[in-house]
C-alpha cells in the first residue's frame, strides 16, 4: 500500500480539502493578477482630450526651457519620480499655434508663462507665431505673478498684459559672467596645457587666467550688445513705448523704484511695461469674460497646446513630396550620443536614413556651440553625400557656433534669426598634467621609452616641448582645414574667412553683414526655402529622429502615460537645489573637461555662447 492510503481517512479528507482550498486560492490570485495586469495596461492607454464643443483659449504655457530638441532621459527614472527634464519643445508650440490660428473652435490665446525660461532667438521665433496668430483678428492675453526678462519678452507680444499688484517685471540687461580657475588649479598643481589658434577663441580662458581678457570682452561686448538692442527696441515697438525707454528705466531704476513707493509691479503698470494689476482671482474673471467660463464654472474655456495637438486625426493621406527635418542640438561629441548632444556616428546615421526616405529636400536645425572637430567633420562629409542627391539647407537656433558652424557651412543654404549666436570659427586642444599634485602626494613617475615621443602624453608627466609643438601644429592644422571649409561653403577664401574668424562670435545680423549666412529667418523660413529649391509646392515635413528599439519605444510610453513627475522624495528638493548651487560651478567645470572626447584632441567649441 502506498503510504498516503496508510494514513487515517480523516487526515486524509483534510489534506484533500486543504489541497484544494489551496488550488482555488491560486485560481483566485491568478484571475486577481490578470485583473491588475489588464488594469495596469488600460491605465497606460492615453486618454485623449475631450473635443472641442464650444470656443476656446489655446493656452501656451510652456515648462522650463524653450528647446529645439528634448534631451534623452532614462525612463527607469521617469518611473521611478525622478524626471529632471524641464524643457519644451518650440517646433510643439508653433504647430498647435499654426493650427489654431485658422481653427474656428479657437477664439483666442492665452500666454501663462510663469514656468518658462528660454534664449532671445528661441523667443523670437515663437513671438513671430504669435503675430501670425493674431493676424487672424483672435486675442492674445498674457497672465502671470511676475515676469522675469524671458517672460516678459513673449507676454510683450500679447495684446493685453496682466500682473498681480505684488508682482513686478525684471528687466536687467544681458550679461556674460564666468568662473576661472587659475588659481584653484595653482593650488592644487595642475598643468593645464593649452594649445589654440585665434585671438578671440576663449573658450579655455578659465583654465588659463583669473578674469576675462579684453578681446573676450571686445568681441563678447558686440554681440551682448546687439542682442540687448534687438530685446529693447523689439518690446518698445510692441508695447509702444519711447525709443530708449528700457535703458533709461534701468539705469535709473533706484530712482523710479522710489517715485513708486518701492511698488515694482506700480513701476510696471506707470512704465506702461502691463496694461492691468489684477490678483490671481480677478485675473480669472477677466479670462472668462473675455473667452468664456469653462463646464465647471470655476475657470475660463482654454485648452493646453499638447491636448490641442492630441486632438489632431492622424494624417493617412501623405503628399508625396516631403521635405526632411533633423534637429541636432547640444555639444558635438564624438561617437552614438542620446538626444541633447549630438554624437558624429548618431547624426550621421540620421543623415544616411534621410537619404533613404526619398526626400526633396532636408532642413538641419543646429543648436550648437561645437565641440569635437573630427566628429563636426564625420557630420559634414555625410551631408556631402546627401547633397549630391538633394538640397541641404541649415536653420540656425539659438547658438550655431564653432562645430555648430563647421558642420553648417558647406550646406547649400544658410538661415539664422537676427539673434543667433554663430561663428566662432577656431580650433583649440587641450591637455592637463598632473606632476606637481603627485609629487605633493609623494607619487613620482620614471621610466623610459623607445622614442622622444612614447608616453609623452601622460597626465602624470610634463609635457616635453616636442610633444608641445607637435599638438599646436595640429591645431593649427585643423584651424587652416575649418578656413578651407568655410571659404568653400561661402565662396569666399580662407584670407577672407580669417579675417571675420579668428574665434570671434557674430550675432545672426552681424553675421548676414559678414557673409557668414544666406538669410534671416526662423525653422518655417528655412522649411519653406528648403521647398522652393526642391520646385515642390505641396509637401508633408517629417522629422527624422533615431529609431527606438522595441524595449525603448515600451518604457517611453510607460513613461509618459505613468506621468511620472513627482520626486520620490520632494522634501530631498530644497538640499538637492542647495548643494547644487554650491557645487555647480566645480560641477560644470568639471563636466566641461569630461566632455573633451575628440580622438585627435582637436575642438572647435565656444564656451561664451551661452544664448540671453
Amino acid at each position: 500500500m502506498t503510504e498516503t492510503a496508510k494514513r487515517p481517512l480523516i487526515l486524509r479528507l483534510l489534506s484533500g480539502l486543504w489541497d484544494a482550498i489551496n488550488g482555488f486560492r491560486r485560481i483566485v490570485l491568478n484571475i486577481l493578477f490578470l485583473f491588475l495586469l489588464i488594469a495596469f495596461f488600460v491605465a497606460l492607454q492615453p486618454k485623449g482630450p475631450k473635443p472641442l464643443t464650444e470656443k476656446t483659449a489655446l493656452v501656451i504655457a510652456p515648462s522650463g526651457y524653450l528647446v529645439d530638441q528634448l534631451s534623452s532621459q532614462d525612463p527607469f527614472a521617469q518611473l521611478m519620480g525622478s524626471n529632471s527634464r524641464n524643457e519644451t519643445r518650440l517646433r510643439d508650440l508653433q504647430k498647435a499655434i499654426e493650427k489654431a490660428k485658422d481653427d474656428d473652435m479657437i477664439n483666442s490665446m492665452v500666454l501663462d508663462l510663469g514656468g518658462m525660461a528660454g534664449g532671445l532667438s528661441k523667443l523670437d521665433e515663437l513671438g513671430q507665431s504669435i503675430e501670425d496668430f493674431k493676424s487672424s483678428g483672435k486675442p492674445v492675453y498674457a497672465v502671470g505673478d511676475y515676469y522675469s526678462q524671458s517672460q516678459y519678452y513673449l507676454a510683450a507680444f500679447a495684446d493685453e498684459i496682466y500682473l498681480n499688484p505684488m508682482g513686478g517685471v525684471s528687466l536687467m540687461g544681458f550679461a556674460s559672467y564666468r568662473n576661472y580657475y587659475k588659481d584653484a588649479l595653482d593650488k592644487l598643481a595642475v598643468n593645464v596645457h593649452v594649445f589654440k589658434v585665434g585671438q578671440y577663441k576663449d573658450f579655455l580662458e578659465p583654465y588659463m587666467r583669473n578674469d576675462m581678457s579684453e578681446a573676450s570682452k571686445e568681441h563678447n561686448g558686440q554681440w551682448l550688445n546687439q542682442l540687448w538692442a534687438h530685446y529693447t527696441q523689439r518690446v518698445e515697438t510692441l508695447r509702444e513705448l519711447e525709443n530708449g525707454s528700457i535703458n533709461a528705466l534701468i539705469n535709473n531704476m533706484d530712482t523710479h523704484l522710489a517715485e513708486a513707493n518701492g511698488d515694482s509691479a506700480a513701476l510696471a503698470l506707470s512704465a506702461g511695461y502691463v496694461d492691468e494689476l489684477l490678483p490671481r482671482h480677478k485675473q480669472l474673471a477677466k479670462l472668462q469674460e473675455k473667452v468664456g467660463k469653462n463646464e465647471e464654472g470655476d475657470g475660463y474655456r482654454g485648452i493646453d497646446s499638447d491636448s490641442y495637438l492630441a486632438l489632431e486625426l492622424p494624417n493617412f493621406n501623405s503628399k508625396e513630396d516631403k521635405v526632411g527635418l533633423i534637429v541636432a542640438s547640444g555639444t558635438i561629441l564624438d561617437g552614438e550620443q542620446p538626444e541633447g548632444t549630438i554624437g558624429g556616428d548618431t547624426l550621421a546615421e540620421l543623415i544616411r536614413q534621410a537619404k533613404e526616405e526619398k526626400l526633396k529636400a532636408l532642413v538641419l536645425r543646429v543648436d550648437s556651440g561645437g565641440g569635437s572637430a573630427f566628429a563636426s567633420e564625420i557630420i559634414r562629409q555625410q551631408l556631402l553625400d546627401l547633397q549630391e542627391d538633394i538640397p541641404v539647407i541649415v536653420s540656425m537656433g539659438s547658438v550655431a557656433a564653432s562645430g555648430g558652424y563647421w558642420i553648417s557651412a558647406t550646406s547649400d543654404e544658410i538661415w539664422a534669426t537676427p539673434t543667433t549666436i554663430t561663428g566662432s570659427i577656431g580650433v583649440f586642444g587641450a591637455f592637463p598634467t598632473l606632476e606637481e599634485s603627485l609629487k605633493h602626494l609623494g607619487i613620482h613617475t620614471d621610466g623610459l621609452g623607445t622614442t622622444l615621443l612614447a608616453g609623452s602624453m601622460r597626465v602624470d608627466r610634463t609635457l616635453s616641448p616636442l610633444a608641445e609643438r607637435v599638438v599646436q601644429q595640429g591645431v593649427e592644422q585643423v584651424y587652416k582645414q575649418f578656413l578651407d571649409i568655410a571659404a568653400e561653403g561661402r565662396e569666399s577664401t580662407p584670407e577672407a574667412i580669417n579675417e571675420i574668424a579668428q574665434g570671434r562670435v557674430w550675432s545672426g545680423e552681424q553675421a548676414l553683414a559678414n557673409g557668414l549666412v544666406d538669410k534671416l529667418g526662423g525653422l518655417n523660413d528655412a522649411i519653406k526655402a528648403a521647398a522652393e529649391r526642391a520646385e515642390i509646392s505641396d509637401y508633408d515635413v517629417i522629422e527624422i529622429k533615431r529609431k527606438l528599439s522595441p524595449s525603448e519605444q515600451f518604457m517611453q510610453e510607460l513613461a509618459n502615460n505613468l506621468d511620472a513627475k513627482a520626486s520620490i522624495n520632494p522634501w530631498l528638493k530644497p538640499i538637492n537645489q542647495k548643494l547644487a548651487s554650491w557645487f555647480s560651478p566645480v560641477v560644470e567645470a568639471i563636466d566641461e573637461l569630461n566632455s573633451l572626447n575628440d580622438p585627435k584632441g582637436m575642438y572647435a567649441r565656444c564656451v561664451a555662447c551661452a544664448a540671453p
